[in-house]
C-alpha cells in the first residue's frame, strides 16, 4: 500500500518543478499521445529518453518512479500472458504450441509492446504528480478549463474534485496500512489461505477505512464552509501562473520527439 506514488508530491526547486502546471498538464497529454504513436520496440527509446531527462533535471530518485510500478506488477503479468496466447495475427511465426495454446513471435512482440506502453504511461503520470503540488495542479487545470465556463461548465468544481481525490490517495493508503497493522496486532491473518479467505480477511480493513474516508470528507466539507468557500466565483490566488521560456523549451523538446516518432514510424 505504501508503494503507491500516485498523488504524492516531492518538493523541490528544479527546472521541472518550476514549470507552469498548465505546461505540465498539456505536455502529459502530448506524452500519452507519443506513447500511443510508438509502434516498434526501437522507438520506445524516445519516451525512455524523455523520462530519463525529466528524472535527471527534477532530481527525483529512480526508486520513487519504480515504486509506481509495484502495485500493477500482477496486472502487467496478466496482460502479458493473456496477449501472448490470444494475440495471434495471420501468417505468424509459431514458437511453441500445445493443443489450443500457441505462442508466436508476433504475439510475443505485441504483448511486450502493450506492457511497455502501460509502464511508460504509469511512470510518466507519476513523474507529473511527484513534481507538481496538488494546489498547482488545481490552478493549472482550472485555467485550462476556463474557456468552457461560457458553456456553464463547472471548471473550478471539477478541478477541485479531481485534485482532492488525487491528494487523498496517499492519505487513504496510509490509513489502510495503519488499520492493517492494528488488525495484525490483534491476531488477524491476511497472508494464509486461498484467495477467497484472503478476500474475506480484508473486510476488517475495508469497513474502518470506508468509515474513516466518510469522516474525513465530512471534516473537509465543514472546514471549507467555515472558511466561507462558495466555489470559484470571485476568488483570487496567491500565486499567479505565467508562462516562461522554460515552458516553451519543454514544449519544443516534446514536440520534436513526437515529430521524430511520426516520421520514423512512417519510414519503418
Amino acid at each position: 500500500m505504501t508503494d503507491i506514488s500516485l498523488g504524492q508530491f516531492i518538493p523541490g526547486n528544479s527546472c521541472i518543478h518550476r514549470l507552469d502546471p498548465r505546461t505540465k498538464i498539456l505536455l502529459m497529454i502530448a506524452y500519452i499521445v507519443m506513447v500511443f504513436l510508438v509502434k516498434s520496440m526501437v522507438l520506445y527509446l524516445v519516451p525512455l529518453a524523455l523520462i530519463v531527462l525529466v528524472l535527471l533535471l527534477s532530481r527525483i530518485s529512480l526508486r520513487y518512479m519504480l515504486r509506481s510500478l509495484r502495485p500493477i506488477r500482477w496486472l502487467l503479468l496478466f496482460m502479458f500472458v493473456l496477449n501472448i496466447f490470444f494475440s495471434q495475427p495471420e501468417n505468424a511465426t509459431v514458437w511453441w504450441q500445445w493443443r489450443f495454446l500457441v505462442v508466436t513471435r508476433e504475439g510475443f512482440l505485441s504483448s511486450l509492446l502493450l506492457s511497455l506502453r502501460l509502464i511508460f504511461l504509469v511512470t510518466g503520470t507519476s513523474l507529473m504528480t511527484l513534481t507538481t503540488s496538488p494546489i498547482a495542479l488545481t490552478d493549472g487545470l482550472e485555467r485550462l478549463l476556463a474557456p468552457l465556463r461560457r458553456l456553464r461548465f463547472p471548471a473550478h468544481e471539477l478541478a477541485l474534485m479531481m485534485t482532492i481525490a488525487l491528494r487523498f490517495i496517499p492519505t487513504l493508503m496510509e490509513e489502510a496500512d495503519k488499520i492493517r497493522k492494528a488488525q495484525m496486532a490483534r491476531g488477524a491473518d491476511f497472508e494464509s489461505g486461498n484467495i477467497i479467505r484472503r478476500a474475506k480477511a480484508m473486510i476488517p480493513i475495508l469497513v474502518p477505512l470506508f468509515v474513516s474516508a466518510l469522516r474525513r470528507a465530512d471534516e473537509l466539507a465543514i472546514a471549507m464552509e467555515s472558511r466561507c468557500y462558495h466555489g470559484g466565483e470571485g476568488r483570487t490566488r496567491l500565486h499567479q501562473l505565467h508562462f516562461r521560456w522554460a515552458d516553451l523549451w519543454a514544449a519544443g523538446v516534446v514536440g520534436v520527439m513526437i515529430g521524430f516518432i511520426i516520421v520514423v514510424g512512417r519510414l519503418m
